[in-house]
């Protein structure tokens, strides 16, 4: 994949004057026809050996575009608050909206790459495979949420880089550039490279492939980049806008009423008595906040997702929960219609930054899984896109878990019986009229299709690791007691 010729292509001044100011003048047409398209971000990955020129790239780059609509990330080492999130969590954040470039120096690939070339030892393919599976499904979710992702890889041989060190290394004004982290590199070159290579290999896919940059010529690699750049903005600025698929569903599925399902099995008559639900209501609650206290909650955190039924209770359960632990460490987010800012990103972004620091709790009264129930339902975004949701889904929950959060999901369940009580009786008492809406309504006469959302849903995503737990809420006291029950179970067992 990678060249080695120590020289490399090479651009004479003359041309590289006389072609930057037309690049220049294209770029900010392209940069400004993008901007006000609104339609996809640029997310471009700068990667290589150290001594490519990355740097200088991305700083004429960054000045032959319009800096206002250019957000150049500098992903060096994590910060602590980095450090207590999931490892993607500060690139998910830093993701551009639609109408902008995100330039990332330094990425996703920075951390297995380098672990795997600097480790002791001979290398664990097998855990760089895994990363590199799950690199992979990430990007073709941003592809397949809009993103024109373009990566490239600057690469310099042997040969060159040890000059280029040299070089800088001799010249007082650049001494300081050359730290024992590069030397350091310089010394695994021969692992970097057979690492780089496996990843670049696995990861260069049809949409986003990468783009190797010679590093010996400045004047090269950044007509190179710059070109490329161009040529990709414009060709799908121009591209007619793709059809998508319709995924195939059975045809022949028998009527809801018809067929037994996840919900229909529910004992929905399940009661506790008031004396002992306040009993019970103690012992968990309290339970609940010890936990909390532990010394290991401490490297923890945990994210409980609240999904039901309208009216099955989600409000008053929450409250019980968050009665239990400090207030200082529990934070509840309401999910509503997205924002501008929420639409020109990913579907998942908005729920990416609500994640909690270690040693707390955060609370999603609604949840990424609006993209597979009401928007599935109501028609707000195309079957393909709520069919792939449950892959993204899957994905973004494993890499939670996997960082060491706890993470509870409840679907509380009500009858159509119950909920229509439930609904009168809002519009009747004069505290409860505000939670009764139109909308509550309309839902309600597509119980059906919510139904059968629901029991695609769980069948889905609940995992060994993240499961669902249906609650039975026609009896409010039963449903409170069991969430509370099963997230101490939960976190007895992630403490123990």
């Amino acid at each position: 994949m990678f060249e080695d010729a120590e020289l490399g292509h090479s651009v004479d001044k003359a041309t590289y004057d006389a072609r930057v100011p037309a690049l220049r003048s294209e770029l900010l047409d392209a940069q400004f026809m993008l901007k006000d398209a609104r339609a996809f971000p640029v997310v471009l990955l700068v990667g290589g050996v150290e001594g490519g020129g990355r740097g200088e790239t991305v700083n004429a780059l960054t000045s032959w575009l319009d800096p206002r609509h250019v957000e150049v990330n500098g992903m060096g080492d994590p910060s602590d608050e980095e450090l207590e999130r999931p490892r993607m969590w500060r690139f998910w954040r830093a993701l551009p909206p639609k109408g902008k470039i995100g330039i990332f120096f330094g990425s996703w690939y920075t951390a297995p790459i380098l672990q795997a070339s600097l480790a002791k030892g001979k290398v664990r393919w097998a855990k760089l495979d895994r990363r590199i599976d799950e690199i992979v499904r990430f990007e073709r979710m941003l592809e397949e949420e809009g993103a024109l992702v373009l990566k490239f890889w600057f690469h310099l041989a042997k040969g060159a880089q040890r000059k280029r060190i040299r070089e800088l290394k001799k010249d007082p004004l650049t001494r300081w550039r050359v730290t024992g982290i590069d030397e350091d590199y310089f010394k695994k070159y021969d692992r970097f490279r057979e690492v780089s290579e496996r990843t670049l290999r696995h990861t260069s896919t049809a949409l986003a492939p990468w783009l190797v940059v010679e590093g010996v010529d400045r004047r090269y690699r950044e007509l190179f980049v710059a070109e490329e750049l161009l040529r990709a903005v414009k060709a799908r600025l121009e591209a007619p806008k793709a059809a998508r698929p319709t995924p195939a569903r059975p045809s022949d599925a028998p009527e809801v009423d018809a067929r037994r399902t996840l919900l229909s099995e529910l004992k929905l008559t399940k009661k506790l008595p008031k004396p002992r639900y306040e009993k019970d209501l103690e012992k968990w609650q309290g339970h609940l906040a010890l936990l909390t206290r532990h010394r290991r909650f401490r490297d923890r955190s945990v994210v409980i997702v609240f999904e039901g039924n309208d009216a099955a209770g989600k409000g008053g359960t929450i409250r019980r929960v968050t009665s239990a632990v400090d207030a200082r460490f529990v934070r509840v987010v309401p999910i509503a219609a997205p924002t501008d800012e929420e639409k020109a990103h990913p579907y998942l972004w908005r729920f990416w930054r609500q994640l909690p620091r270690k040693g707390y709790i955060t609370i999603f009264d609604r949840s990424w899984y609006g993209r597979v129930l009401v928007e599935r339902v109501e028609g707000y975004c195309t079957p393909y896109d709520w069919e792939r949701a449950y892959g993204e889904i899957n994905d973004f929950e494993e890499e939670v878990s996997n960082n060491g959060v706890v993470m509870a999901k409840f679907w509380l369940a009500i009858s159509k019986t119950e909920q229509l009580r439930r609904f009168k009786e809002r519009e009747q008492v004069s505290f409860k009229t505000f939670k009764i809406t139109e909308e509550d309504w309309r839902n309600r006469k597509k119980w059906d299709a919510y139904s059968d959302a629901v029991c695609d849903m769980v069948a889905r995503t609940s995992s060994a690791k993240v499961p669902w737990t249906l609650v039975e809420a026609n009896d409010k006291y039963h449903a409170r007691i069991k969430v509370l029950k099963t997230l101490c179970e939960r976190l007895d067992a992630a403490l123990d």
